[in-house]
């Protein structure tokens, strides 16, 4: 289960287009349960993107688009 600043964490993840400025427990919380992993980019820095998993839970929640 996840709390609603993870869940709303998900869902900024979810959305996100350049780097995010989140909690770093929730982003972790986020990489344990496998619900997003983080990109690396040529320029160094590392994006928060959803897994499989992670689309799944928000499709399941109602969420995902």
């Amino acid at each position: 289960m996840l709390s609603p600043h993870e869940f709303a964490t998900l869902m900024l993840v979810m959305d996100a287009t350049e780097q995010l400025e989140v909690d770093h427990a929730d982003l972790n919380a986020l990489l344990e349960r496998q619900l997003v992993r983080l990109e690396r980019l040529a320029s160094g820095q590392a994006l928060p993107r959803l897994t499989h998993e992670g689309r799944f839970f928000l499709k399941a929640a109602g969420r995902h688009r």
